[in-house]
């Protein structure tokens, strides 16, 4: 470290590195404490900054969609990890997907650039009175979930979240599957597997009634909608999925011209195109179970399952009562709390958190404050969501609905627009040229 101006951040998820990015080339120092190695998760595969866990897909970039809006905003305030992720992106029709060991490379590439950035693999369970940013995510280990406990009051929350599967590419049989996007939209960028009807509801029965994962240690069982496992969501009734993940709507088969009663659609994981995500199929069914279930489909009788989907505890904090729009712990010194375990949630939401975190931060040490933007854009929205007194409080995606509402324009997709350009138009008046 050569300027003092130091903060540290504990957690090195996408919270905590774009929040060291923003710092880093604002002249400030950044020691980032990630404890992977030496302490794993129930999600993360490896020990690398930035790991994608739950899909590779940072989800919609039309500006008709609440997620394109956000993605626009944070590119208008000069967010760090997203160019990053357009550089390792594969081919997802108009989602941006990334290649995940990619993306995590070019992340610590940028981050090792900056001579006043340190890294050290090391669980920290407590805090010193340095500047400081929180961003050990949902997966927070035990001890420092009850050192963010004393500084937030024992009122934790806990919601449940589900990833879905992998099969390798070769292990498809084409026979029973096509390339195409909905309506003709995205090229090749899904892999489709159709059902009929008999097939569909033996797999539909397989799946209601198969053993799921006894949750042993897990205070309570608080599924959150945005995550939900497929085979909670099939016990809802028989067309739940196949009006959801498995609608057959604007799908039909190049080669044959037929329509299926359902769609299972695949995306890929990686640029080489090896690796599938079985989109929508988060689930805590046993490995064995997978194996059995997920192979009626038709194209998967033979699949190889890369990795198996698994559910894990997601710890938030009731962050109403205890952090402002900036993300900081209202009173004392300077801490701010970014990522899953403010509430927010999604990847690119965590991102405009640890952004957020990250210029609010910088603006405070320099005896300056931050206002973040206006609740007529999406990173406003959700930044006043978390802080906001609230009677039950559950994290928060970027959806259309937190924003105060436009009226007199009847077509949705017009309204849709019509928010993002308001948005953007309220950035600009804002900020200027930020």
């Amino acid at each position: 470290m050569t300027n003092g101006k130091l903060v540290k951040i504990i957690g090195g998820g996408l919270a905590g590195s774009e929040c060291a990015l923003q710092l880093l080339k604002r002249g400030f120092s950044v020691c980032m404490y990630e404890m992977r190695p030496n302490m794993t998760t129930g999600a993360h595969k490896t020990s690398k900054l930035a790991e994608l866990v739950c899909s590779n897909s940072l989800k919609s970039t039309e500006q008709s969609t609440a997620s394109g809006l956000l993605k626009d905003e944070l590119d208008f305030l000069g967010c760090e990890l997203l160019p990053l992720a357009r550089e390792c992106a594969v081919p997802s029709g108009s989602a941006l997907a990334v290649d995940r060991e990619r993306f995590s490379d070019a992340v610590e590439q940028k981050l090792a650039e900056y001579a006043d950035f340190a890294l050290v693999r090391a669980e920290i369970d407590a805090l010193d009175d340095a500047p400081t940013v929180i961003a050990t995510g949902p997966l927070t280990s035990p001890k420092m979930a009850e050192t963010v406990g004393k500084l937030t009051g024992k009122d934790r929350l806990f919601f449940y979240d589900a990833i879905a599967p992998i099969v390798s590419f070769e292990s498809v049989d084409m026979n029973y599957a096509y390339f195409g996007g909905r309506y003709g939209k995205g090229g090749e960028d899904y892999l489709n597997l159709p059902m009929q009807k008999d097939e569909y509801e033996a797999f539909y029965n397989a799946l209601v009634g198969a053993e799921t994962v006894v949750l042993h240690d897990f205070e309570k069982k608080e599924l959150f909608d945005g995550c939900m496992p497929i085979e909670e969501m099939a016990k809802r009734g028989s067309d739940t999925i196949r009006f959801g993940p498995l609608k057959p709507i604007g799908l039909r088969n190049p080669k044959t011209g037929e329509k299926a009663y359902a769609v299972v659609q695949l995306r890929k994981e990686n640029v080489a195109g090896d690796c599938y995500n079985l989109v929508g199929f988060q689930t805590n069914l046993t490995y064995p179970e997978q194996k059995r279930v997920f192979s009626m489909i038709p194209a998967l009788h033979d699949a190889e399952f890369v990795r198996y989907g698994v559910m894990h505890r997601n710890t938030y904090i009731n962050s109403p009562n205890v952090l402002d729009a900036n993300f900081r712990l209202k009173g004392g010194k300077p801490i701010y709390i970014a990522g899953q375990l403010s509430g927010v949630e999604g990847y690119v939401e965590s991102i405009m958190s640890g952004m957020i975190a990250g210029i609010s931060i910088a603006h405070e040490l320099e005896g300056k404050h931050f206002e973040v933007p206006s609740d007529l854009t999406i990173t406003g929205s959700l930044a006043r969501y978390i802080s906001a007194q609230q009677i039950d409080f559950k994290p928060m995606n970027a959806n259309f609905g937190i924003l105060p509402q436009i009226d007199g324009i009847r077509d949705k997709q017009k309204r849709k627009l019509a928010y993002h350009d308001r948005a953007m138009k309220s950035l600009e008046e804002q900020y200027g040229n930020f």
